[in-house]
């Protein structure tokens, strides 16, 4: 196996992200996508003409997922929202958990089959556990997965039954195996961060199966292989670094968000570049997310 090898980091796009997240690249736009939840933002930026997009919404956003076009399926506080990003019309809406009026979605991804799984967590990050991890599948049909989680991260998918799942707040990455009915049948820790390593926040993988994750508090990002052991660090000029994705017309560049949440002036200075968002490049490269598929649609009218 080759060692992995990295560029030095390049700012893409100098925003001050609150709370930058949500990396997620859609080929056919040549374009990353990523969020800034506590701004209530998302953006978009052409790696080919270098044209940048802002969008706003009325909520707190996580994270996107593309469905088609310019349909994307958006993780916002209390609801999953189908929307045209394009004419901002809104398809359909999904509540989350409106009996927890303070929690909101945080970290989405879909899995190898084109279900949407995310997380949900304590909007004012109290040291509670009602935090939990959903998946949409085709027919949106909702199911909670797992539960007792401060706040949510990943999830990053191995193959159709397993993957990396964090509560960042614990600093844990869990290795989670599922049956055909999504029941958990096995959950272990796959990494717990030290203090000064900060916390495990978005992660990715990569073709053969490393996952790379992003450190907040930790300025950098870590390549961890199968088997836990650290063999590659990015150091980046943020402190907060917050999530990660492969892209680009090659599929061997990583993009990487930033915040500048819970920073003081002494940190501000110290980490010029928090908020930006950054690439690298690689000499390997990654494994895409897989568009979020409905089933029957158009007989169900709703693309």
């Amino acid at each position: 196996m080759n060692k992995i090898k990295t560029t030095e980091p390049k700012v893409l796009w100098k925003l001050r992200c609150k709370l930058g997240e949500g990396t997620l690249w859609v080929k056919e736009h040549n374009s990353i996508y990523f969020v800034d939840i506590k701004k209530k933002k998302f953006f978009s930026l052409n790696v080919k003409n270098n044209k940048k997009k802002i969008y706003k919404v009325n909520k707190e956003i996580g994270f996107l997922a593309h469905i088609k076009g310019h349909i994307f399926i958006l993780g916002l506080q209390g609801e999953l929202r189908i929307q045209n990003i394009k004419t901002k019309k809104i398809i359909k809406k999904i509540a989350i958990e409106k009996n927890i009026k303070l929690n909101r979605i945080n970290d989405g991804k879909t899995d190898p089959n084109g279900n949407l799984w995310f997380g949900t967590m304590d909007n004012l990050e109290r040291k509670n556990e009602k935090g939990s991890l959903y998946k949409l599948d085709k027919s949106l049909l909702l199911t909670k997965v797992d539960r007792n989680y401060r706040i949510t991260n990943g999830p990053a998918f191995i193959d159709q039954f397993n993957f990396y799942h964090t509560d960042s707040a614990k600093k844990i990455i869990y290795k989670i195996r599922i049956n055909k009915k999504d029941k958990i049948v096995s959950k272990k820790i796959f990494k717990k961060f030290s203090l000064s390593e900060g916390s495990p926040d978005g992660m990715t993988l990569d073709k053969n199966k490393n996952l790379w994750v992003a450190h907040f508090h930790g300025a950098c990002v870590s390549v961890f292989n199968i088997r836990a052991k650290l063999i590659h660090r990015i150091h980046l000029p943020a402190k907060n670094i917050t999530n990660c994705t492969f892209g680009g017309l090659k599929n061997n560049e990583i993009f990487i968000t930033s915040a500048t949440k819970g920073m003081n002036r002494a940190d501000l200075q110290k980490f010029k570049y928090s908020g930006f968002l950054f690439s690298i490049k690689s000499n390997i490269k990654g494994i895409n997310q897989k568009k979020f598929i409905l089933k029957n649609a158009k007989k169900r009218s709703l693309l």
